[in-house]
């Protein structure tokens, strides 16, 4: 029985050290993980310009519970604080949006439709105004923002830093979120130049995770933008529309896609 005792002991001594060794290495992997979205962030934040290329998926689901993609490419262009030039070329669609700093500017190129909303301030203060005002989120705007970090981070319940991965031949750091809502991953370069190269958000509250994937690529950071980039020209012939009926124009998906419901 003494050497029973001595061995349950000894085993949960081993037991013991084992989850702490377990619970310290989570702890260091939480605090890796935190220190590189913050070095992201805060290299972002010095860019006061920036441009690069990106793909994009939107994945959605049927009412059959069918998952679909619609796939898109397009360009970013900004100078802070207030200078944005967007694009995006799908299969079914070709938008452009101007910021200057007083004017948001959103035009559908393949719709011959342009709107135009008074929008005084910052390129942090247009991602607001989109979101909390009229509904309609710029996509993977919160990278763009002053702060990312404390954006991506208002809502984190879980952190993950999951090692290295490689990005169209780029060596990133791999870190994974959850939030009550959404589960997010971002892939960030090594090295000097820690810019995001894929940023994957999945909606858990959704049948099967439907989720947005962008990846960036030609990443130019502290470039020179002409002054005419954030100057927006409606499209030759292009009619100008309120912004409520720009999107009965110019809708978020094709027809014959329909989305699925919550669960």
């Amino acid at each position: 029985m003494q050497n029973r005792a001595s061995i349950l002991q000894a085993g949960a001594a081993v037991s013991a050290l084992s989850l702490g060794l377990v619970s310290s290495a989570a702890s260091a992997d939480e605090t890796d993980a935190r220190t590189i979205l913050q070095s992201m962030s805060d290299y972002m934040a010095n860019e006061q310009s920036m441009s690069f290329d990106y793909d994009s998926m939107l994945e959605i689901l049927t009412t059959g519970d069918q998952k679909l993609g619609i796939t898109a490419s397009g360009t970013v262009a900004m100078t802070r604080p207030d200078k944005l030039h967007a694009t995006r070329v799908g299969g079914f669609s070709e938008l452009e949006m101007v910021f200057d700093g007083s004017t948001f500017s959103l035009s559908g190129n393949h719709a011959g439709v342009y709107t135009q909303l008074p929008v005084e301030g910052t390129i942090d203060g247009l991602i607001d105004t989109m979101r909390e005002d009229y509904g309609r989120p710029i996509p993977a705007a919160d990278l763009l923002a002053e702060n990312p970090y404390d954006i991506l981070m208002s809502e984190v319940t879980d952190v993950k830093d999951l090692g290295v991965g490689v990005i169209s031949g780029q060596v990133c750091d791999h870190l994974a979120f959850r939030t009550p809502d959404v589960d997010w991953q971002i892939w960030i370069a090594t090295g000097d130049k820690p810019f995001p190269c894929r940023y994957v958000i999945t909606t858990h509250t959704m049948t099967q995770g439907p989720q947005y994937t962008v990846d960036i690529r030609n990443w130019r950071g502290e470039t020179q933008i002409e002054p005419a980039t954030f100057k927006f020209t409606p499209p030759e012939g292009a009619t100008g529309v309120i912004f409520e009926e720009y999107h009965n124009a110019v809708p978020d998906l094709p027809a014959h896609y329909v989305t699925g419901e919550t669960k």
